[in-house]
């Protein structure tokens, strides 16, 4: 894969950047649990998906209402949960490197603003542009998200490199017609070891103007 060709890096946070694994099963846990779902069905659909459409598939046959409602207690099990959420190995690497070469970056979640905020606040990460789940109609594996992600950057789909630790953040990037980097063994254009190995790897390619 040719990341001289890479214009723009565009993050997955939770379980990519961040490190909030715990903090998220802990809440689809209790979720499970008041409102009488399998939480091991529950936590096998969660990761990478926004609250509503985990709820939806969980809640067949539940009213919109009943789905916004129920979607809505889940993010509210999450949003004071902090106590072990921190920046993953080699964030900090990738960022002076990002910083160095010139290439922008964002934050691409299925969260919404205020979980977005608290976590990557709790990891110490300020990034330049987040989108969530809030800027956008659809979210992963739809690829909105990361086109509008590559739009307010100023660059082509294309020209961007997707990092994400989920298949449905895979897909949406495959989607966008981005470049993929897959962590946890997932298959993407490069598959990673973590995100120092992205650092050295953007390192030694440079930078390519946009």
């Amino acid at each position: 894969m040719d990341l001289s060709n890479v214009a723009a890096v565009l993050l997955d946070m939770d379980g990519t950047l961040v490190d909030s694994d715990a903090a998220v099963e802990r809440a689809w846990t209790s979720w499970a649990a008041e409102f009488g779902a399998d939480a091991a069905a529950v936590l096998a659909i969660a990761h990478g998906a926004p609250a509503d459409t985990t709820v939806r598939k969980i809640m067949a046959d539940a009213t919109d209402d009943a789905v916004h409602r129920a979607a809505t207690r889940q993010l509210e099990l999450q949003y004071d949960d902090l106590s072990d959420v921190r920046a993953l190995d080699g964030a900090t690497d990738l960022f002076a490197v990002l910083e160095r070469r010139g290439l922008p970056w964002a934050v691409v979640t299925s969260a919404d603003v205020r979980l977005a905020r608290a976590r990557l606040g709790a990891a110490g990460i300020v990034a330049p542009l987040v989108v969530t789940v809030e800027d956008i109609s659809a979210g992963k594996p739809d690829p909105e998200g990361f086109l509008l992600a590559a739009e307010r950057l100023g660059v082509a789909p294309e020209r961007c490199l997707v990092v994400e630790d989920s298949e449905p953040g895979l897909r949406a990037g495959r989607a966008a017609g981005a470049m993929t980097a897959a962590l946890k063994g997932l298959d993407g254009d490069l598959r990673l070891r973590d995100l120092g190995e992205l650092a050295e790897l953007l390192s030694a390619a440079g930078a390519s103007p946009r």
